[in-house]
């Protein structure tokens, strides 16, 4: 009897070629022999993908059904010959998960991460800021070559002063080749002949620095920053990692902020409430005057424009909620004056 390549795929005669493709990627997965899976298995998937993923092949298969791989059939003879017609491009995305794709990416340093406290005026406008750092950096002595000044750099013998070692790995598909950094000289290709006596050869020095770093205006608590090449060096064998800046800003108790908009709150008298009045208020950038008109009401917004969070368009607004203050306690000259304006809502 012939294999039946749909029950092997485990779709219906009727499938699509996506869902042929589907179905064949998700048991080469699971079947794959360097996951653990069972290679003969894996095989048999890949025989039924040839056939059922060619428009042509499944027109004959479907026409002379199981038998198709018998002599005489028109079948493909010995399955040794289908990887020759293996098409590749469908298998791209699982090689590259499993081998890297045949490349690396330059040595680089590790990443480091500091917290910096802002006030909430510092988060609005933006402000630089002095940072002191301990971390590893490229030695001032040798300049990150681990050689000591003045002596002959080698090449390495490892990688022929390539920086990158390839190793070969024996699949059921062939040789697939990998390029990694050079363990020997750390991806620079050469080797000093003597070794920095600051450094002992590393070409790095672990010791505090101070840099400054500008905070933009208009940031957040809890934003991050990344200053990219301040982060661990690697010397000369490689590129330093990164800075990350994480922003924690103290809150202000005059002011929130929504957005690009900042909101406070203005206490005001009754009589300024109904006649009117000129008040100062806080703002970002310093005390102003607002003038309240008369009739106002309790919770109404005055809005002061172009004093709120600066942002690439412009500024965003300063909105004035008006809190108007029922006195608790009248004079009786007082109480009278109020009881004689019967001032009522009807």
């Amino acid at each position: 009897m012939g294999k039946d390549y749909y029950k092997i795929l485990g779709i219906e005669k009727g499938a699509s070629k996506e869902e042929v493709k589907r179905a064949f990627r998700a048991l080469a997965h699971t079947h794959h022999p360097d996951k653990g899976g069972d290679e003969a298995k894996f095989k048999e998937i890949n025989e039924a993908y040839q056939v059922l993923g060619d428009e042509e092949k499944r027109k004959q298969y479907d026409q002379f059904g199981t038998t198709y791989d018998q002599p005489g059939g028109g079948g493909f003879g010995n399955f040794n010959d289908f990887y020759s017609n293996m098409n590749f491009e469908d298998l791209g995305d699982i090689f590259g998960s499993m081998f890297g794709g045949g490349r690396s990416a330059r040595a680089r340093g590790d990443d480091i991460a500091v917290d910096v406290r802002l006030t909430f005026k510092e988060s609005i406008f933006g402000v630089e800021k002095e940072l002191t750092l301990t971390k590893n950096q490229s030695c001032d002595r040798c300049g990150g070559t681990g050689g000591e000044p003045g002596t002959k750099m080698n090449t390495c013998d490892t990688c022929k002063g390539s920086g990158m070692q390839i190793t070969a790995q024996r699949t059921m598909f062939g040789t697939i080749q990998s390029r990694t950094t050079c363990r020997t000289c750390g991806g620079s290709g050469e080797i000093p002949k003597e070794k920095c006596s600051t450094c002992k050869g590393t070409g790095l020095e672990y010791k505090r620095t101070t840099l400054r770093v500008e905070i933009p205006p208009g940031v957040e608590d809890g934003n991050r920053m990344r200053v990219r090449g301040q982060g661990e060096s690697l010397g000369a064998s490689g590129a330093p990692g990164d800075l990350y800046v994480s922003l924690h800003v103290e809150t202000d108790p005059r002011f929130e902020r929504q957005g690009e908009h900042l909101f406070s709150i203005k206490r005001i008298g009754f009589s300024q409430a109904a006649l009117g009045d000129e008040v100062v208020v806080e703002t970002v950038d310093g005390s102003v005057k607002v003038k309240i008109p008369a009739g106002t009401q309790h919770g109404d917004k005055l809005r002061l424009r172009q004093k709120g969070v600066p942002t690439g368009r412009g500024r965003g607004d300063h909105l004035v909620i008006v809190h108007v203050m029922t006195p608790k306690k009248l004079s009786r000259s007082e109480r009278k004056i109020l009881e004689e304006l019967n001032l009522r809502e009807e």
